[in-house]
């Protein structure tokens, strides 16, 4: 199974992930927004995949500093290209697998979707 970690390294969130990734002995590669950039067409899928308001972190000051021209383009098809600008602004860490994606980490999804 070819697993893929999205994400930023300093992360607590994405820290904790990788963790529990490294315990399970599960190998995985990761892509770091901040070296790697994001990919629209990538970020298109994940919409795709799990919905638009999984995909967006409105919690995180990155949202809140947006113009309001980013937000609304963000409720709509310029959503890919806004994430990909601002890839703070995409909830973390997203995980591709085999069988989808997961975001964000909670242990028991993750553990579900590969244990």
């Amino acid at each position: 199974m070819s697993i893929t970690v999205y994400g930023i390294p300093n992360c607590d969130t994405v820290k904790k992930a990788r963790n529990w990734l490294d315990s399970k002995g599960i190998a995985y590669a990761f892509h770091d927004y901040k070296k790697q950039g994001a990919d629209p067409a990538r970020i298109a899928q994940w919409i795709a995949a799990a919905g638009l308001d999984k995909v967006v972190n409105k919690a995180g000051t990155t949202y809140r500093k947006l113009d309001d021209a980013q937000k609304e383009a963000l409720g709509g098809e310029g959503a890919p290209t806004v994430l990909a600008e601002h890839t703070s602004v995409i909830k973390r860490p997203i995980l591709e697998h085999s069988g989808g994606v997961l975001v964000g980490f909670k242990e028991v999804d993750w553990e579900c979707a590969l244990g």
